[in-house]
């Protein structure tokens, strides 16, 4: 499965949904990512489609799991 990892911790990865048995596939981000905002937030995204629109909002967590990654631990 594809992955971005930072310092050789994965911080993202896509789950197929075949593989996994599951009605979409997941866009998925580890706790390392710290994508964390306020009470709650999704740790998952299910991508149903891949537009213009859904490839930047990708692009954009990506690069905030990049930037703003934590240490594990």
């Amino acid at each position: 499965m594809p992955a971005y990892a930072k310092d050789g911790t994965v911080l993202c990865f896509v789950q197929s949904a075949g593989t996994f048995t599951a009605r979409y596939p997941t866009l998925g981000f580890q706790d390392t990512a710290a994508l964390d905002s306020g009470s709650i937030w999704p740790t998952a995204y299910a991508v149903t489609r891949l537009t213009d629109h859904v490839e930047e909002r990708v692009a954009d967590l990506v690069r905030t799991a990049m930037r703003d990654a934590t240490s594990p631990g």
